[in-house]
């Protein structure tokens, strides 16, 4: 081991746990480029801003179509984990990852079989706080480079956001599984996860497809939303599809990239084949099918909705924005910092013709101090998925318990059955409401998003497409 990239790792902990985190962010880059800094100068920096929600893809839609495969047929899924503690990363076969492409963002090194993974990302950001932003992909970096410098686990004090005490993992119940997987189509190849609650014996089940922010991870994502343990009250079964940084460099959904916003293309044919594998290979309710995300996930969330309107009979969006808001970087940043332009997505239609006029039922979370995503966009998800249609609306409000306050707008139809749910968590800023503090980007002040999603899910049924539609 070079003792200069341990005693670099060594400093730039040191320095994130001070709260310099433009300086660890500093020192991390010339660790991650193989670079000593000379005379303090700032490390160079990845080629175009990275917040959570957008980041430069590493490759064009062309190269990203040649795919990543580690190892394995298509939708293929091994590996239980059962009744034992979480593993930190998926357990899949260690890819090759294609050449820097020109950007200067750095790539990961892995290494075998559940290795962590080493992202860049952290630097250069320009948009939200540094407890939402920059801290933890400070973090989530020095995880990695910890561990490749045998240094043991690295933990910062607080979990999701900073202050708090970290929440070990919830060990899965007797009789669960939490499975590894891979799916393969024309687009490419997505690792995934699935939770299989304890109370599955191969009868009809809801699916619900949840999809994670920047920088995140299937099992983070499943830590900080808490979803598993909702889901095994329920009877769900629970789909986590994970970006990967070959796609896009801090592991965001591309859901600006106008390749990634259309039916059987891109991205959004890897998630609806991930969730039609998972269909064919249990007892899935095909009228009980929803998907839900948060950040960049809660706007490919809001994609999946508008182009599969007859796959997902429901949607939930927290912290993202809606279908068609972005065609390229500049707008997608634009409509994050602003809020999305209304013509714009008005004019966006779902993408099945005689699906055109119904609405996709939605439930919308957004924090109002948000200050990486605004929280007009959540606006935006809501006229979005009325469009035009005829509803009534009413509010009310609550309290979470020794938590935030919130409004929940709720818009119902003629027969007086809620189609649209808008909760406003007040203080609130880009994280998961309620989440846990063992997963990034989370609140636990706020009202359990998880929770409210399911039951909202629950109260709705799609039209029923099979798993081979």
């Amino acid at each position: 081991m070079d003792n200069g990239f341990r005693d670099r790792v060594l400093e730039a902990t040191r320095l994130t746990r001070e709260g310099r985190l433009m300086e660890a962010t500093a020192l991390l880059q010339t660790v991650l480029h193989g670079k000593r800094a000379t005379g303090g100068a700032p490390a160079a920096q990845p080629a175009g801003p990275i917040i959570d929600g957008v980041a430069e893809p590493v490759e064009p839609a062309a190269r990203r179509a040649r795919g990543y495969v580690p190892g394995g047929a298509s939708g293929s899924l091994a590996g239980s984990v059962a009744g034992s503690a979480r593993r930190d990363e998926p357990t899949h076969a260690p890819q090759d990852r294609p050449a820097d492409s020109g950007n200067n963002a750095p790539h990961a090194s892995e290494g075998g079989s559940g290795s962590p993974r080493v992202d860049g990302g952290a630097a250069g950001t320009p948009a939200g706080t540094l407890d939402e932003t920059i801290l933890p992909r400070v973090a989530g970096l020095l995880r990695g480079l910890a561990d490749k410098a045998g240094l043991g686990r690295f933990h910062l004090p607080g979990g999701g956001l900073p202050g708090g005490s970290v929440e070990p993992p919830a060990s899965l119940p007797d009789g669960a599984q939490f499975l590894a997987g891979t799916f393969t189509n024309a687009a490419g190849s997505r690792p995934y996860k699935l939770y299989v609650p304890s109370g599955y014996h191969g009868q009809p089940v809801p699916l619900v497809v949840m999809l994670h922010g920047c920088t995140q991870s299937a099992d983070d994502f499943a830590a900080g939303t808490r979803m598993n343990a909702v889901a095994e009250e329920r009877i769900c079964l629970v789909a986590y599809p994970e970006q990967i940084p070959a796609a896009n460099v801090s592991k965001c959904w591309n859901w600006f990239n106008p390749d990634d916003q259309r039916r059987d293309q891109g991205e959004p044919s890897l998630i609806a084949g991930i969730t039609r594998h998972v269909m064919g290979a249990y007892c899935v309710d095909p009228r009980r099918v929803y998907v839900a995300g948060m950040s960049a996930g809660g706007a490919a969330a809001a994609v999946m909705a508008a182009v599969y309107p007859d796959l997902y009979a429901a949607v939930g969006v927290h912290s993202g924005v809606a279908h068609g808001a972005a065609s390229d970087m500049k707008s997608a940043f634009a409509a994050m910092r602003h809020g999305a332009k209304r013509d714009v997505v008005a004019n966006r239609r779902p993408e099945m013709g005689g699906q055109g006029s119904r609405i996709v039922p939605a439930i919308v979370f957004h924090g109002d101090r948000d200050s990486t995503v605004h929280p007009s966009n959540g606006d935006a998800v809501i006229a979005q998925a009325i469009r035009g249609g005829r509803l009534t609306e009413r509010e009310r409000e609550g309290v979470a318990p020794d938590g935030h306050a919130y409004t929940v707008t709720l818009h119902t139809d003629g027969r007086g059955d809620t189609v649209l749910e808008h909760w406003l968590v007040r203080g609130a800023g880009h994280a998961w409401s309620g989440g846990s503090k063992a997963g990034s980007f989370t609140d636990p002040r706020g009202p359990d998003a998880s929770r409210e999603m399911l039951r909202f899910f629950l109260q709705h049924r799609g039209q029923g497409v099979t798993a081979g539609s």
